[in-house]
């Protein structure tokens, strides 16, 4: 190719500055102190003409400036019409003379004319510095740059590394992690999520020591998504991988993207890959990211969607596009994977989903051994008591119970933290606080004892339903009784465990058209539940008679629209099914209330006379429940593994468990959303 049919390089096109505007403002203030002279003032060469001015009555006034030594006098009317042609028109502006004089000779000179009569004007001198003349002509002007760049570096958020202001919304608001920081959060800080932890700490791995990897032919993962309910520790992961990995952490929330202004959401996210791709390798932390992962196209309003779809276009584009981003690990946490949209959630962009469930039994007893670390606890505390009775308890509900435990310690001025306040504040966080001030009539009372002695009676002598721990007709939050259970730890829940709920929770109705020969409202939380629980059975597990093995859960999350699933026909089946169901489960509550009907009379005498009964009571009168719980037998089984690892190293934790058996209401990997019969202690309110 001949040279001259090479391209001409361009010329580096002009591009606009702030400082361009700086050195125009200060050029315009220069020309208006020096180019815009006063028309009518006029500077003498010779003293003489300013003599002769002074001495023929021309002057009205002479000032005299020490510090410039100069004179400058004020012509009369008169006299500035012969000076300065055309004054007439303009008589309103003084007409001035300057000649440069000592000042002891025009202050002699001035005596003499005086004393002669050729002078009657007065004098004044002048004895400012040259430096405050000019700081009065050019003051008010710097004093206007000064505040405007001030103002202007304000908005702009350069003295702030997070951006802000107008003129900075397209800038990235990631905060970047300092390694060196003191408190910050290891792997030894998390509890429990043993296989959560291991894909975790298998990225910090990637980034510390990649060559183990690619020498293989591996890639390093690109992303990971942390799934889970709310506050099973997913943001404290990632705070235990900043502290762990020795590169650059930005962190920040998918809400950051979010702003008024249109396109900023995009511009902020090709910012913040422009700031990691710089620091690479390093890693990248977005809190919520459902804020701007919602699914593209869904319900969309009169365009309001497009600026969150911009945002999220960007995104997808910057994690795995058409350009490089090698180095930069995305880390990401929702609990709403199910609205993601499913190009983010595709290999290449989130090459992992790591599931952070709820803890189970041992989880929950590490949880509380990391919680207790700064608790002055009494030694009477039973931690696998409180473990189970937390089920269904996430990592930040265990810490809430320390400290509200703590709370309650101080409250009552305790040295120590002590198994009973404990026990106060997991009643505390349940339940609500004991309103002992609440007026109930005895006749109420009554009805509440006989209520919850139901509960109590029906529960003990089932095989599937959870162990009582304690019954109380004391008013606590919005109820007038409450019972408490420590539900069995299962993988997957038989009918006859649900049925056996089922039962158990009606047993309080049942013991009211029994013994009182009437009902009463107290029962609507207990129907709530056992009338989902019977849906659940009958849609979702296919555990009906009549309708066998049929699911209408839609585990996508896009459920089916205003239409159902079936049919009018199919519905009335359902409904029948449900109502037979529970119908079976009321007869049968009232078949075994009256069988132990005075042993529910003595219960419910108990109750109404302590207002609280514990487990030791119904043993009591019922005698020990024939069954043993599987529960203790995880948590024996737990406990010798725990102790395995302790006799090689004190640093180790339950971390290192068997698989155990974890809660679980449905019986199936995508639990819908169902009553909390299992999940949690069980409340009846009797309101």
């Amino acid at each position: 190719m001949a040279l001259n049919n090479l391209p001409k390089p361009k010329k580096p096109a002009f591009r606009f500055s702030i400082f361009w505007m700086y050195a125009i403002i200060s050029i315009i203030l220069l020309g208006i102190l020096w180019l815009d002279e006063d028309p009518y003032k006029k500077t003498l060469d010779e003293y003489t003409q300013f003599e002769q001015i002074a001495t023929d009555g021309g002057l009205k006034k002479i000032v005299i400036s020490g510090s410039k030594k100069t004179a400058e006098g004020i012509l009369t009317e008169a006299e500035a019409v012969k000076v300065f042609p055309g004054y007439e028109k303009e008589k309103s502006l003084p007409a001035r003379v300057i000649v440069s004089v000592p000042q002891d000779k025009i202050s002699k000179d001035i005596e003499t004319w005086k004393a002669a009569g050729k002078f009657k004007g007065s004098v004044s001198y002048d004895n400012s510095s040259d430096f405050s003349s000019y700081l009065w002509s050019f003051g008010p002007f710097l004093l206007i740059i000064g505040f405007w760049i001030w103002m202007m570096r304000r908005m702009s958020g350069r003295g702030d590394s997070a951006g802000g202001g107008v003129f900075s919304v397209g800038k990235s608001k990631a905060r970047i992690f300092d390694k060196d920081n003191d408190d910050k959060i290891t792997f030894k800080d998390v509890a429990g999520l043993s296989e959560a932890k291991t894909e975790i700490e298998e990225i910090v791995e990637f980034l510390k020591n990649p060559q183990r990897y690619t020498d293989l032919g591996g890639k390093i993962p690109k992303g990971a998504l942390l799934v889970g309910p709310p506050g099973t520790g997913k943001t404290l992961l990632a705070k235990a991988v900043a502290g762990e990995a020795n590169v650059p952490f930005f962190s920040l929330s998918g809400s950051d993207f979010v702003e008024m202004f249109v396109g900023v959401g995009a511009s902020r996210v090709r910012d913040l890959f422009r700031q990691a791709k710089e620091k690479a390798p390093c890693i990248v932390f977005i809190d919520e990211i459902d804020a701007v992962g919602r699914a593209r196209g869904r319900n969309p309003n009169m365009g309001s969607n497009d600026e969150r779809e911009n945002t999220l276009n960007q995104l997808l584009t910057e994690m795995d596009g058409f350009g490089s981003n090698s180095g930069v690990i995305i880390l990401a946490a929702t609990n709403r994977a199910d609205i993601l949209d499913k190009a983010l959630l595709r290999a290449g962009r989130f090459d992992r989903q790591i599931y952070v469930d709820l803890p189970d039994l041992n989880d929950r007893v590490a949880i509380f051994n990391v919680h207790l670390r700064k608790i002055k606890k009494d030694t009477s505390v039973d931690v696998d008591l409180l473990a189970r009775q937390t089920p269904g308890f996430s990592g930040a509900e265990i810490a809430n119970v320390c400290n509200e435990a703590a709370l309650i310690a101080a409250r009552h001025d305790h040295k120590t933290v002590t198994r009973q306040d404990f026990i106060d504040a997991v009643d505390r966080i349940v339940g609500g606080l004991e309103k002992r001030s609440k007026i109930t009539t005895e006749e109420e009372k009554r009805s509440i004892a006989i209520h919850e002695a139901g509960h109590a009676t029906v529960s003990w002598h089932l095989r599937f339903a959870n162990p009582l721990i304690k019954v109380t007709i004391v008013p606590r939050g919005k109820a007038l009784g409450a019972a408490w259970y420590l539900p069995e730890e299962r993988q997957i829940t038989p009918t006859q465990a649900i049925l056996d709920e089922m039962c158990a929770t009606l047993g309080g109705r049942a013991a009211e058209e029994l013994f009182m020969g009437r009902i009463s409202t107290g029962a609507a939380n207990d129907l709530e539940r056992v009338t989902k629980q019977a849906y659940a059975m009958v849609v979702y597990y296919g555990m009906s008679d009549k309708l066998p093995n049929l699911c209408y859960y839609d585990s996508s999350g896009q459920d089916y629209g205003f239409s159902k699933p079936y049919s009018d026909e199919r519905a009335r089946m359902i409904d029948e099914e449900v109502s037979r169901i529970i119908n079976e489960q009321y007869e049968r509550a009232k078949v075994i209330l009256s069988k132990h009907a005075t042993g529910h009379n003595k219960l419910a005498e108990v109750l109404i006379s302590r207002e609280v009964i514990f487990t030791e009571d119904v043993e009591e009168i019922f005698g020990k429940r024939p069954w043993t719980s599987r529960t203790e037998e995880i948590l024996a089984a737990g406990e010798s593994q725990r102790q395995i690892p302790e006799s090689s190293s004190s640093e180790n934790t339950s971390t290192e468990t068997t698989p155990t058996e974890t809660k679980s209401d449905d019986g199936g990997e995508t639990p819908p959303p169902l009553p909390d019969e299992i999940s949690e202690p069980e409340k009846d309110p009797t309101d």
